[in-house]
């Protein structure tokens, strides 16, 4: 019986995740409405099974210099170091400092889509970062340098023939410099990423688990995200 519990639950993940987002296709009928019940579907699972220090919100984000990104469907930030999170009319601004990752959310992986995802990424990128000594029981140590910001791109599925094709894979490589998407997950067919200078595709079943798998490993891969000058953004107090 134990050798069946865990393959059985993570299989539940997957499952759950994929039947959401059929659910949101094919029972909301505004564009708007299943963008929403498609977000909410992801945002889900990253609070449910992201360590606590994560949370996943709709929002911008924004640096000390006042610049702000496009709406993201789905940031991940941190919770220690940049706790900081602003709110007006129900819309959220992280710091840029506290951004882990950037995600679009869409019904099906297009070329369209994918360079929305480009552009969003980019916006998120672009933003500056401060970052300050943390004091610690052992001393302070120096400011750490702001790390790189994972991108993505979630979908239920592709507009493609096959999914995880070369169409994919060149609208990828079509923006490698800040736009650069580094994982995503095309739940009906499969997942990839981005691993040193090429993109691997995996079609496989379960693909939301695996990609939520690989994302828990990459965000483990970056650390903490650094210290924000909360003085930096104190500046801007009229």
């Amino acid at each position: 019986m134990k050798y069946k519990l865990l393959p059985t639950l993570l299989d539940q993940v997957h499952d759950q995740v994929e039947s959401a987002l059929n659910t949101a296709r094919k029972a909301m009928h505004h564009p708007t409405d299943k963008g929403d019940a498609s977000e909410s579907v992801w945002i889900e699972l990253f609070n449910k099974y992201l360590p606590r220090r994560y949370v996943a919100s709709k929002a911008h984000a924004v640096d000390s210099n006042g610049d702000v990104s496009e709406q993201i469907d789905i940031l991940i930030h941190d919770r220690q170091y940049s706790p900081l999170v602003f709110s007006f009319n129900d819309t959220l601004y992280v710091p840029a400092e506290g951004v882990y990752a950037a995600f679009e959310v869409k019904q099906e992986a297009s070329n369209r889509t994918v360079s929305y995802a480009q552009n969003k990424a980019a916006s998120v990128r672009r933003l500056y970062r401060t970052s300050i000594p943390v004091p610690t029981l052992d001393g302070v140590r120096p400011a750490k340098e702001p790390g790189h910001i994972i991108a993505g791109l979630l979908t239920l599925s592709s507009e493609w023939k096959p999914p995880m094709g070369e169409s994919l894979v060149e609208n990828l490589t079509a923006n490698l410099e800040a736009g650069c998407i580094d994982i995503g997950c095309i739940a009906d067919a499969g997942w990839f990423c981005r691993n040193e200078h090429e993109f691997e595709m995996n079609l496989v079943p379960r693909a939301a688990t695996r990609f939520l798998f690989e994302l828990i490993a990459r965000l483990q891969e970056l650390g903490t995200v650094p210290m924000l000058d909360i003085r930096a953004y104190a500046h801007h107090i009229p």
